[in-house]
């Protein structure tokens, strides 16, 4: 194998060493190479939960109604309760929005799974749905590909939100579907949102437990972070 030859003659090579020795830059110590990725840069950490949470918000966007495009959590227990869903979604648990209409109800829960999709998860799948759409689903011919398919569906979604449960006349139907539903999601450790306009209990007045039935109530008091929203119904622009 050849020599290796210098590119330039040693005159040349003596007049370059100069121009560089007059710009300070004549004795440079090779030293090791920072190539570590920046938060801009794929391989880090940062870079990748980013492009994660771009990928969960368009979701989030996707299956949010207009309405509540612009969704954000305010109450402090539902920022704790989304926060516990980003750190391990196992240890999440119910959260059950109760109150009046017009309270914020909806807007709350689509803003805690706004929080959970904005942290950019290792995984964001979610179905969001009212209480009378799904037991529609569930119905015979509800859905072309069948009520169990729809049934299993609802059970192992990692991110479910029923909006206004409780809205359905109770029936023997109503009451096995839900409770199929909410006794495999309570086993599993899966987060699921509820919002409804009635009190999980209430002795002086019509409640969940007189609407669903008691096993479901049951399976609500475990693992479940309850919020009362109060005020004037926010639709009617009452301040």
């Amino acid at each position: 194998m050849p020599e290796p030859k210098p590119l330039a003659s040693e005159a040349v090579m003596q007049r370059m060493q100069r121009a560089l020795e007059a710009r300070g830059l004549g004795h440079v110590t090779a030293g090791p190479i920072d190539d570590t990725p920046t938060p801009d840069e794929p391989g880090h950490p940062e870079y990748h939960r980013r492009q994660r949470a771009n990928i969960a918000v368009k979701r989030w966007t996707t299956a949010t109604p207009y309405r509540y495009q612009e969704a954000e959590a305010t109450h402090p227990q539902v920022i704790a309760w989304a926060d516990r869903a980003i750190g391990d979604p196992k240890t999440a648990g119910i959260l059950f929005l109760t109150g009046p209409f017009g309270t914020g109800k909806t807007h709350q829960a689509y803003g805690a799974l706004r929080r959970i999709a904005e942290a950019g998860p290792d995984r964001f799948e979610l179905l969001a749905l009212t209480a009378p759409d799904m037991y529609a689903l569930m119905r015979p011919g509800g859905s072309e590909k069948g009520a169990e398919y729809e049934v299993k569906r609802l059970m192992r979604i990692p991110l479910l939100l029923i909006d206004d449960l409780g809205t359905e006349k109770i029936s023997e139907f109503t009451e096995e579907a839900t409770y199929r539903i909410l006794n495999e999601r309570y086993n599993e450790c899966r987060p699921l949102i509820i919002t409804s306009n009635l009190p999980v209990a209430d002795p002086n007045g019509t409640d969940l437990h007189d609407q669903l039935g008691a096993r479901i109530t049951s399976r609500l008091a475990q693992t479940t972070t309850v919020v009362a929203l109060g005020g004037n119904d926010r639709r009617l622009g009452v301040a």
